[in-house]
């Protein structure tokens, strides 16, 4: 029996279909939403990328392996993103405490300005596109996601 034969031996249940459709939609989604942080972005310098390190160190600073396990990210792919933020003085590398190689980055105020001009254009076309979907069917999908992601995290809790 060849490999392709035995993937489709065992029958996809309702609930895992409706999985699969919507882990496709997510998928497009994220392309999607981060295309339009792309644009948001854009006006100061910056992708949605670097937006998504900015905004991780808005109220702490970090060291680079946490950010990338808060985003699920690799962690190189941060550390060059954070060294690209660092280069032009949008954050900075302090010393941490709690060890002596993973350096914090912290946002520096041109960073803090950056990123709040990003954050108010985002205000802008978040209400707009909520209202055009309406806030209780956002809660309701954000609660269905937040459950995945639990699943996702702790399976089997």
């Amino acid at each position: 029996m060849s490999v392709s034969r035995r993937q489709h031996a065992v029958e996809r249940t309702a609930d895992g279909s409706a999985l699969s459709a919507l882990v496709v939609q997510v998928l497009r989604l994220e392309g999607l939403f981060s295309q339009a942080g792309d644009e948001l972005a854009a006006p100061m310098g910056q992708t949605t990328a670097r937006w998504r390190v900015l905004a991780a160190v808005e109220d702490e600073a970090k060291p680079v392996a946490q950010i990338a396990r808060e985003w699920g990210l690799a962690r190189q792919s941060v550390q060059r993103v954070a060294d690209l933020l660092a280069d032009e003085g949008l954050v900075t590398y302090d010393e941490n405490p709690a060890h002596r190689r993973a350096k914090l980055v912290r946002l520096s105020a041109s960073g803090r300005r950056a990123l709040t001009r990003i954050q108010r254009a985002q205000v802008t076309w978040a209400n707009e596109l909520g209202a055009a979907i309406g806030a209780r069917d956002l809660e309701r999908a954000s609660g269905v996601l937040e459950r995945l992601l639990g699943a996702l995290v702790e399976p089997g809790a």
